[in-house]
């Protein structure tokens, strides 16, 4: 069969304009994610009662030293914590999950690390106690995972710069969204001035993530901390009724963005580097 010119010419150009817009496309996403990190959360479920003794074993000696040397550096291992707001104080909450927080560089940091971590012989041997629990007694119930992209606002994690001796809090958010578009407007306040009021504030942002992956969405999740408890929720005080946040609450372009708001504070594990 022939091949008119006209037509060759025709199907030639189409397809170096399908190949041009595609490439302006990609670059357009690198640029986009450019600079910003990588979240990804952990919550380690485990049956009501059980030790946490073999998960903590492995997370401390095996899979922290095994992602540091990988170069992933501030993992975060947290469990909650109740909290009185009126006499700002702390009790440990019962059969909490343990959260785990690791920062990647890039989406084949995060796809590596799951598909090869536990393949490494000197991660089995100190986690060997997790890794080859009896099926009667397992070290957890399941495990939750949730991926995240660094907001603009705060695209690298950031460690409190306060001293890991004091009795820091932490606090993690998570704001859920009834529409997928609404939640990138959440993300938009954030980054339009919430941030800058919480570092403003002393209230030592740690990340903000767009969800990316993991149950619940669309939601967005954010962890502010402060050097004790009391100190974090004065600091909250002043955040309710800063000029700025009261503008931001007010404009019309924000309406309805959040459809539920999930508050837990966390306490930090010995071994935690964060």
């Amino acid at each position: 069969m022939k091949i008119q010119r006209r037509d060759f010419l025709k199907t030639t150009v189409a397809a170096s304009a399908a190949a041009a817009l595609t490439s302006r496309a990609s670059a357009a996403s690198r640029s986009a994610t450019a600079g910003r990190e990588y979240y990804e959360l952990r919550a380690y479920r485990l049956k009501p009662g059980a030790a946490h003794t073999a998960l903590d074993t492995y997370l401390e000696k095996a899979l922290i030293p095994a992602v540091n040397g990988r170069g992933i550096s501030s993992v975060g291992v947290f469990t909650e914590v109740d909290v009185n707001k009126n006499a700002a104080t702390a009790t440990p909450k019962a059969d909490t999950p343990v959260w785990v927080l690791l920062t990647h560089s890039s989406l084949q940091s995060f796809a590596d690390l799951a598909a090869t971590l536990n393949e490494d012989p000197s991660v089995q041997k100190a986690g060997a106690g997790y890794l080859d629990v009896p099926k009667a007694n397992p070290a957890f119930d399941r495990i939750d995972t949730w991926l995240y992209l660094a907001f603009t606002g705060l695209p690298k994690l950031q460690v409190p710069a306060f001293s890991k001796s004091r009795a820091r809090v932490f606090e993690m958010r998570d704001y859920e969204s009834h529409s997928e578009l609404k939640a990138l407007n959440k993300i938009a306040m954030f980054n339009a001035g919430e941030i800058q009021v919480m570092k403003d504030l002393g209230m030592s942002p740690v990340f903000y993530g767009q969800s990316l992956a993991g149950p619940n969405l669309p939601h967005l999740r954010y962890v502010t901390c402060g050097p004790d408890l009391a100190t974090h929720l004065g600091n909250w005080k002043k955040f309710g009724t800063h000029p700025i946040w009261m503008k931001l609450k007010d404009d019309p372009q924000y309406k309805d963005n959040t459809s539920k708001n999930t508050s837990r504070f966390l306490t930090p594990k010995p071994y935690s580097q964060i």
